[in-house]
């Protein structure tokens, strides 16, 4: 799995898609399939926290080897989970937008205090199974991911990648990020990468 992470960040976040991220807490274990990625090119990208080689110790652990976690706070309330992913000293980084949900699905419905209700094939209601994880902030409550994550290395004992499935080059669409207008011109690179007509995708 560690030779995932030797692939170039635009490369990497593609390969994203389709993966499980698993949290182990004490409360449970959560689990989704990534669906949706951006890309943070490091020094060059005006919409990257490391912009210009900009470094203080939020952005810190991106200057460190790909596969790290990158967990920051935004807005007062959200919290964001991100993947290390340039070589080291080259502060890259992949924002995990949005998963479908998989495992622990009643655990990421009490950290977000939603009810999500039960089909009469026992299946969980997609109406609403796929608010849960469908946003950065949704995504990290969800799973129980906090500020203490932060410089963990990603397939450690509790918070870790599975393969789950391929997705086809044909099903992955790139568009421009989301919420970085203050960027100028890199506000429109075609950096996001998600899955085609997934309902899980954030709107």
């Amino acid at each position: 799995m560690n030779e995932l992470f030797e692939y170039p960040t635009l490369q990497l976040a593609q390969k994203l898609l389709g993966m499980e991220l698993v949290h182990e807490t004490g409360e449970g274990l959560t689990s989704g399939i990534i669906v949706e990625a951006e890309a943070y090119m490091g020094p060059e990208d005006r919409a990257a926290h490391s912009f210009g080689g900009r470094r203080t110790p939020r952005t810190e652990i991106m200057y460190a080897e790909a596969g790290h976690v990158y967990v920051y706070f935004i807005y007062g309330m959200h919290t964001c989970f991100n993947i290390v992913s340039g070589p080291l000293h080259k502060p890259e980084a992949i924002l995990i937008r949005a998963l479908e949900p998989k495992e622990g699905i009643p655990l990421m419905m009490k950290r977000r205090n939603m009810e999500v209700s039960l089909m009469d094939n026992g299946a969980w209601s997609l109406k609403e199974l796929k608010k849960l994880a469908n946003g950065p902030g949704k995504l990290c409550k969800a799973m129980g991911i906090t500020l203490e994550d932060y410089g963990v290395k990603l397939n450690s004992d509790h918070l870790y990648l599975r393969e789950y499935m391929d997705v086809p080059v044909q099903d992955i669409v790139t568009g421009p990020r989301i919420g970085v207008e203050y960027a100028g011109e890199a506000a429109r690179f075609p950096y996001r990468f998600w899955v085609k007509d997934n309902p899980c995708v954030s709107k």
